[in-house]
């Protein structure tokens, strides 16, 4: 995504922070980066556990959100997590403390408020994610279902065009 983005000329609309271990902590930082923009010209993309903050901040902010095999109920599905780690892309170790449960669940979307502000893009090949839940949870949105595929998207280089264009409307 950064290095379409650069090749475009809009790499200072890129901001990709390495977010904290802390939802709290995550979600704190990401709205200090995002408070100078104007919701109605903001588009966040999120993987994951990111998919999951941006759901909680275009519903407070009122923005687009794009979706990369997002995260619906992780506060349930990491709570087997807790303790010493090791992050998803790398063996960096991390601690995902028990506190952070909460957190996720106080993040918590149980039902959109406006499903045209959301593009969902959900794997069935996803081996961490079940892609189901994910179309449930965020029904009445754009959504395109890749056959095949996993959790990071491998192969995401076919889909940026579609993502940069919901992201410009």
């Amino acid at each position: 995504m950064r290095a379409h983005m650069e090749a475009c000329g809009k790499a200072a609309q890129f901001i990709c922070p390495q977010l904290p271990a802390s939802p709290a902590a995550a979600m704190k930082l990401a709205q200090n980066l995002i408070a100078e923009f104007d919701a109605s010209q903001l588009a966040l993309v999120g993987s994951s556990l990111g998919g999951y903050y941006a759901t909680a901040l275009a519903e407070q902010l009122g923005c687009r959100a794009v979706l990369l095999n997002p995260a619906v109920t992780p506060a349930r599905e990491l709570e087997n997590h807790v303790g010493a780690t090791t992050a998803w892309h790398s063996d960096e170790e991390f601690e995902f403390k028990t506190e952070y449960i909460a957190e996720l669940e106080a993040l918590a979307v149980s039902r959109i408020t406006r499903p045209e502000r959301y593009f969902l893009l959900a794997a069935t090949g996803d081996e961490v994610l079940d892609w189901h839940q994910m179309t449930n949870h965020y029904a009445g949105t754009r959504q395109q279902v890749i056959e095949g595929s996993d959790h990071g998207l491998s192969d995401f280089d076919k889909y940026i065009d579609a993502v940069i264009e919901f992201c410009e409307i």
